[in-house]
C-alpha cells in the first residue's frame, strides 16, 4: 500500500479563537482570550488521527475585557508574561475515537511548568474557500488547574468566599488551512 505522505496544516487566526472560562467568586464565569496565537498540525495525508498538533499564544495578548483584570494575569501573580512570554502545547498523541471526536493528549507549558493535559477535539467538517484553500474546523475543549503550573494567586472574600476557581475550563475553536506540498 503506497503512503500518502505528510500534510501540513496552519490555523487561520482569522477564523480561530482561544478562550479560557474560570469561575470568579464561584458564582459566575468570566471569559477570556488570547488575541495572538499560532499554530500548526502534520498529518498523514488528510486523516487527523495520529496527527503531530503545536500550538502557541503571546501571553502578553490576554482579553478578558477589562484592562485592570488583564494587567493582572500578565503580572507575577498569575502569567508572569515578563518571564514566561508564551503559552505552548505540543502533542503526545491525537487519536480518533469516533467519526467526529479525537482524544488529543500534549504537553501544556505555562509559567514555565509543563505537564500532560487530555483535551476532546470535535472535527467540525472540510471545506474549499473561495480561493481554492482546503480548511478544516476543530473545536478543542478541556479543562486545566491553573495551579499545577504555578498560577497560584488567591484571595478570599470577607464571607469566605474564593475569588477565583483553581479550575479553567479551555474552549478553543480553530480553522487549518492545508498548505501547499
Amino acid at each position: 500500500m503506497a503512503t500518502q505522505g505528510k500534510t501540513s496544516w496552519v490555523i487561520d487566526p482569522t477564523h480561530s479563537e482561544i478562550q479560557f472560562k474560570v469561575k470568579h467568586l464561584v458564582i459566575s464565569t468570566v471569559t477570556g482570550s488570547f488575541k495572538s496565537f499560532e499554530g500548526s498540525a502534520e498529518t498523514e495525508g488528510d486523516s487527523f488521527d495520529g496527527a503531530s498538533v503545536q500550538f502557541s499564544a503571546d501571553v502578553n495578548s490576554i482579553d478578558t475585557n477589562m484592562e485592570q483584570r488583564d494587567a493582572h494575569l500578565k503580572s507575577a501573580d498569575f502569567f508572569d508574561a515578563e518571564n514566561h512570554p508564551k503559552l505552548t502545547f505540543v502533542s503526545t498523541s491525537f487519536t480518533q475515537k469516533d467519526e467526529e471526536t479525537y482524544e488529543v493528549v500534549g504537553d501544556l507549558t505555562m509559567r514555565g511548568v509543563t505537564k500532560s493535559v487530555t483535551l476532546t477535539a470535535t472535527y467540525g467538517g472540510s471545506m474549499v474557500d473561495f480561493y481554492g484553500n482546503s480548511k478544516v474546523g476543530f473545536e478543542i475543549s478541556g479543562k486545566v488547574n491553573r495551579k499545577d503550573f504555578n498560577l497560584n494567586w488567591s484571595a478570599v472574600t470577607e464571607a469566605g468566599g474564593v475569588v477565583v476557581s483553581d479550575d479553567v475550563k479551555l474552549h478553543v475553536n480553530v480553522q487549518l488551512v492545508k498548505q501547499a506540498s
